[in-house]
């Protein structure tokens, strides 16, 4: 079995959805028991997903946004430049979760990250996610394939939130949208990024972790 105690990170920068998400499938079928977990941290060109039960009904006026389809669960998001997007590519098996365990440690590990810059934030067990003052700031997308998780967060920091008012964000009409930028932090992608890998890799026991920049050589 694999040293569960050590994590790769891939700081992949900007990268198309349609790509990453074909990069975590083949990822995840490929790897065997021994594999290292991995996190990859990222951000997505504008885009609109919806997930594998998401009802098109929600996309109000996508626009020139272009439509993806994920399999991911959950209904329809938005990524794009401004937002944090963290994947997590983990055996489940290996650490004995389900995914109802790791939603609630995703969760966790933004309300501690929000919690250190004094924003108090809240998980809500009815809708994924991470909200403060009952506003989304932190969505949540997860697929367990063979005992593996991928996909996983999307942290808004910056990005223009009227791109909301042309979706029912999560599949939710006139749920409020927010962003760390709107609560006083200064922090960017990149230092946010940092604070959720440390709040992930201790949960996860990690004592190692490796730094990538580029995606597995099995996608080349």
């Amino acid at each position: 079995m694999a040293d569960a105690t050590h994590l790769i990170v891939r700081q992949l920068g900007e990268l198309d959805y349609t790509v990453a998400q074909r990069a975590q499938r083949a990822f995840t079928d490929a790897r065997l028991p021994d594999s290292p977990d991995e996190v990859w941290v990222l951000s997505h060109p504008a885009v609109f997903t919806l997930g594998q039960a998401g009802k098109p009904e929600h996309i109000l006026d996508a626009g020139d946004i272009p439509i993806v389809h994920s399999d991911r669960g959950g209904q329809v998001t938005y990524h794009g430049p401004g937002q944090l997007v963290v994947y997590t590519l983990l055996d489940l098996r290996r650490h004995g979760w389900g995914v109802r365990a790791l939603v609630t440690r995703l969760e966790s590990a933004v309300i501690a990250v929000l919690a250190e810059a004094g924003v108090e934030a809240q998980a809500d067990p009815s809708a994924p996610g991470v909200y403060v003052d009952s506003a989304k700031i932190a969505a949540l997308g997860l697929r367990i394939r063979r005992g593996c998780s991928y996909h996983g967060l999307a942290l808004n920091v910056s990005l223009d939130l009227q791109v909301y008012e042309r979706i029912n964000p999560c599949g939710y009409a006139g749920l409020a949208v927010t962003r760390t930028s709107d609560h006083g932090m200064l922090a960017d992608e990149q230092d946010l990024a940092e604070a959720l890998v440390t709040e992930l890799a201790r949960d996860l026991g990690v004592a190692q972790i490796e730094r990538r920049d580029v995606l597995p050589p099995l996608t080349n």
